[in-house]
C-alpha cells in the first residue's frame, strides 16, 4: 500500500534537459538550412524562395529568440541547436559585416524613391544635396513635381531629363534620353517607368538606366512577384544590349539583390557586398530594394541618407569609373 501511494505521488520521471525542446531545436535547424541553402528554395509554392531571400538577414533573429525560448523551456538540446543558425549566419554574412575601408569613387550617385505623396520637394532636395551628388535619380515623380525638383536642385545639378515617373538631375551634360519599355505583359502604355540617358563626362560617357520595377505583395497566392520579375527581365535585356562599356543601373527595383528571381539583371552588374543598407520602409527599414549598380565601373560604397517625407530612405553610392 505504501509503495502504491508512493508511485501515485511521484508519477513517471520527467524529461531531462536533453529531451525537452525538440521542436525548438528543429526550428533552429530549419533556420540554419534556409540561411545556407536559400538559393535552392523553390519558387513554385507562392514564390517562397523570393520571400526567404528578401528577408534573409532577419533569419538571424532565430538565435536570440531560440536562446530565450530554450531558457524558458530549460532545454539544453535547444540551446545547443541555436549554434546552428548562429554559425550559418556568420558563414553567410561575415564578409558583408566585416569592417572595410571603401575605395574612393569619382562619381557620386544618389537614388531615391521620392514617393508620389511627398509634399516637401524642398526639404527632400536639401537631404539629397547634402550628400554632394554628381547625379540624382528619382522615381515616383510626376511632370509637375519634376519641375519643382529642377528648381530646388538649381545650379548644383543644372542638367536634367525626365521620362514618365522617373528623372535624372546631373552636374554633367546629359544626352540621348530615351524611354525603355519594361512593361510586363498586359500593362498599357501609360505605365512609363524606365529611362536611358548618357552622362557626358570629360573622361568618357556613362550610360545610365533609371528604373522603377513593379511592387510586390503578400497575398492569398503567396509572395506575388510575377509582374516585377517580368519587368526585371525586360530591364536585363536592355542592359545586356547596351553597347556602352560603362553602365549604371539605379532605381527602385522592389527586390533585394539576393533574390534569385531577378538574377538575369543582377548577373550583368556588380554592387558592394558590405553592410546592410535597408531602404524600406523608412520607419523601420527591413530590406534594401533601392539600388545603384554598375557594369564597367565599381560601386565602392553605398549608404542610406536621413529620412525624407517619402516611405523610402535615399541611397547614395560612390562609383569608381575607368577615368578616375
Amino acid at each position: 500500500m505504501t509503495d502504491a501511494k508512493h508511485a501515485i505521488h511521484t508519477g513517471p520521471p520527467g524529461k531531462s534537459a536533453w529531451q525537452r525542446g525538440r521542436l525548438l531545436a528543429l526550428g533552429s535547424l530549419v533556420a540554419a538550412v534556409l540561411l545556407v541553402a536559400h538559393d535552392v528554395v523553390p519558387n513554385r509554392w507562392g514564390n517562397l524562395g523570393s520571400l526567404v531571400q528578401s528577408f534573409l538577414p532577419w533569419l538571424g533573429l532565430a538565435v536570440p529568440l531560440g536562446i530565450l525560448a530554450a531558457l524558458l523551456r530549460r532545454s539544453a538540446l535547444a540551446i545547443l541547436a541555436v549554434l546552428l543558425p548562429l554559425a550559418a549566419w556568420i558563414w553567410v554574412f561575415l564578409p558583408q559585416v566585416r569592417p572595410v575601408d571603401p575605395e574612393p569613387g569619382d562619381l557620386t550617385v544618389v537614388q531615391h524613391n521620392a514617393s508620389d505623396t511627398n509634399s516637401s520637394v524642398t526639404g527632400t532636395a536639401d537631404v539629397l544635396l547634402a550628400a554632394e551628388p554628381d547625379v540624382v535619380t528619382l522615381t515616383e515623380v510626376s511632370d509637375t513635381v519634376a519641375e519643382q525638383y529642377t528648381q530646388a536642385f538649381g545650379e548644383t545639378l543644372p542638367h536634367h531629363e525626365t521620362q514618365g515617373t522617373v528623372g535624372v538631375w546631373s552636374r554633367f551634360p546629359l544626352e540621348g534620353a530615351t524611354a525603355v519599355d519594361i512593361r510586363p505583359e498586359g500593362i498599357d502604355a501609360s505605365w512609363d517607368r524606365c529611362m536611358r540617358v548618357v552622362i557626358q563626362r570629360e573622361g568618357g560617357a556613362v550610360a545610365l538606366f533609371v528604373a522603377h520595377l513593379p511592387s510586390v505583395r503578400l497575398g492569398s497566392g503567396g509572395f506575388e512577384t510575377e509582374l516585377r520579375n517580368a519587368s526585371a527581365l525586360a530591364l536585363a535585356d536592355a542592359v545586356d544590349a547596351e553597347e556602352s562599356e560603362t553602365v549604371i543601373v539605379a532605381g527602385d527595383l522592389n527586390a533585394v539583390l539576393a533574390d534569385g528571381a531577378i538574377a538575369p539583371l543582377t548577373n550583368l552588374v556588380t554592387a558592394p557586398t558590405t553592410g546592410f543598407q535597408f531602404t524600406y520602409p523608412e520607419v523601420f527599414p527591413v530590406a534594401q530594394i533601392d539600388h545603384v549598380l554598375a557594369r564597367g565601373a565599381t560601386v565602392t560604397e553605398v549608404r542610406t541618407l536621413p529620412r525624407t517625407p517619402s516611405d523610402h530612405l535615399p541611397l547614395v553610392a560612390q562609383i569608381d569609373t575607368p577615368w578616375s
